[in-house]
């Protein structure tokens, strides 16, 4: 499990949306939230979009892995989505605030963290005003809870700061690969190789 966290106009997306793309075995988490599709998004694609009523349900049901309010908005992560991936023996990346990483970090001791930092407060800004989604005062919310947000880098394994979009995007594919080779992840494997040097003693081969 691979756990992304930024703040908003970091460019988070479109980091994942790049490694989504280039590495193969890796699925993305499709979101439960409340508040409206924005532009061209589609629901069950970049969201499942719900009303507050069925996301309550959800969430009292014992259904979210985590969930968390942003901007006056419901977002969690459904178990079923944790499940599916599993089951298809993926990898599944998670695109969470800091409080939906914090819950996941609680209940999955080995998921891999990571936080995408802006190169500084004023490209932030300026990459906030550049999407043309928000008024003002959406903007001046947005850069407040993005200084409360970075304070909490040092909860996470990794950080990357988004300076070079092509670069970021290899160090997260750098992370997910490393990820892949830790011994917790390989065990079985490695406990499978070793019966066969065990059954080479047995017949004198080794």
């Amino acid at each position: 499990m691979i756990v992304v966290s930024a703040p908003s106009g970091a460019g988070k997306t479109t980091v994942v949306a790049r490694v989504l793309r280039d590495l193969g075995g890796i699925r993305f988490s499709v979101s439960h939230t409340t508040r409206a599709p924005r532009g061209a998004e589609r629901d069950g694609v970049e969201y499942h979009f719900v009303d507050r009523r069925a996301f309550e349900k959800l969430r009292d049901e014992g259904a979210l892995l985590e969930w968390a309010e942003v901007h006056g908005n419901l977002y969690g992560t459904a178990v079923a989505e944790i499940e599916r991936a599993s089951a298809a023996g993926v990898d599944i990346l998670l695109d969470l605030d800091v409080q939906g990483a914090a819950q996941v970090r609680r209940r999955i001791g080995d998921a891999v963290t990571v936080f995408i930092l802006p190169p500084s407060y004023d490209v932030l800004e300026a990459r906030l005003r550049g999407r043309g989604q928000d008024d003002e005062g959406a903007i001046r919310r947005r850069l407040a809870v993005a200084g409360r947000e970075i304070d909490a880098f040092e909860q996470y394994d990794y950080a990357i700061v988004n300076e070079d979009l092509d670069a970021s995007v290899e160090e997260l594919k750098s992370i997910v690969r490393a990820a892949r080779c830790r011994v917790a992840v390989v065990r079985e494997r490695a406990r499978a190789i070793e019966r066969t040097f065990e059954r080479a003693k047995e017949t004198g081969d080794a």
